[in-house]
């Protein structure tokens, strides 16, 4: 259960920083509703995953789930480059949490 909430609260950060993005477009209420809940919800997820998972690869799965979502999300949502050397970099990000996830 530890390694689902830790997926989920990659996720969560990954809607935190899109609300960062919408609060910079337009500051209405949902725009901090996207930005509050997604690292709130993110945080308590990790908390709780943290209970059952080693500390430094929780953590370091969690960042890379934000930063690879982030970025992937950025691309669709946002006309940011995909150019293949981002790719490329985003696969590594990704690549070395599998790794942490298979040697823990």
């Amino acid at each position: 259960m530890n390694w689902v909430y830790l997926i989920i609260a990659g996720f969560g950060e990954v809607i935190g920083v899109m609300g960062i993005s919408k609060v910079n477009q337009e500051k209405s209420f949902i725009s901090f509703v996207w930005l509050i809940g997604g690292f709130l919800m993110s945080f308590i997820l990790l908390t709780l995953a943290m209970e059952g998972l080693p500390m430094g690869t929780a953590y370091a799965i969690w960042t890379g789930i934000g930063t690879a979502g982030s970025a992937v999300m950025g691309m669709i949502f946002y006309g940011e480059s995909a150019d293949w050397r981002r790719l490329l970099c985003i696969s590594m990000v990704i690549t070395g949490a599998v790794g942490l996830k298979l040697i823990t």
